[in-house]
């Protein structure tokens, strides 16, 4: 393919994907803390500094259908064996383009560096920023590439009322420089991807990130 995951990631936010080949694309982290895989429709990008020649290999021995290879549980085992990274889970890959004007729920901004959040966010993200509303926080941070992502909690109570796609709403807002918002969602998290969806966020791939320990 010859880009870089930055590149890539910005063609996928304006709705321009890497070719529907079957293909596997191999492609340097950009950066040390994360490495992974994306899978686009029938074409996946991993991101890796470990050698290409290693990772084609390694998925041309799974027994599993080519076009969900990178994905395969049996090579995120391999890859995390060979890095020594962690990983949770596959998450659903959103984005949105940002919006003008305040957000819709009010806010106030968390400045406590050791706020759970705050601290939780740091692990994952660079330039972390919190807002609180009530009954939940919206959080905005540097992911992987440098791209902007968020995460919204909502407290139990406050459940049911459009708080969680008001709070995905209002990242859209709170983004800078207008550049589009990312977001990963669980897949058995149906919630959560309901309430993204519904505040506009476009489902673009599945993304398995692997952080370094």
């Amino acid at each position: 393919m010859g880009a870089t995951l930055a590149a890539i990631l910005d063609a996928a936010a304006q709705g321009r994907f890497p070719a529907p080949d079957g293909g596997v694309s191999v492609v340097p982290q950009a950066g040390h803390r994360d490495a992974g895989v994306l899978a686009f429709t029938a074409h996946s990008v991993v991101f890796t500094d470990e050698d290409p020649d290693w990772v084609l290999r390694t998925l041309a021995t799974l027994d599993c259908d080519a076009l969900a290879a990178a994905m395969n549980p049996r090579f995120l085992t391999a890859l995390m064996e060979r890095t020594g990274r962690a990983h949770d889970t596959v998450d659903l890959l959103t984005v949105a383009p940002a919006l003008p004007g305040a957000p819709p729920v009010e806010l106030r901004e968390v400045s406590d560096p050791d706020h759970p959040r705050v601290a939780r966010a740091r692990k994952r993200r660079d330039d972390v920023r919190v807002w609180a509303a009530d009954g939940g926080v919206v959080v905005l941070g540097r992911g992987v590439a440098g791209r902007w992502e968020t995460a919204v909690e909502v407290d139990e109570g406050a459940r049911a009322r459009g708080l969680g796609r008001a709070l995905a709403v209002a990242a859209r807002h709170l983004v800078p420089g207008g550049e589009p918002v990312w977001a990963q969602q669980a897949a058995g998290n149906a919630r959560s991807v309901r309430a993204f969806q519904a505040a506009g966020y476009r489902p673009v791939g599945a993304e398995a990130l692997l952080v370094a320990r």
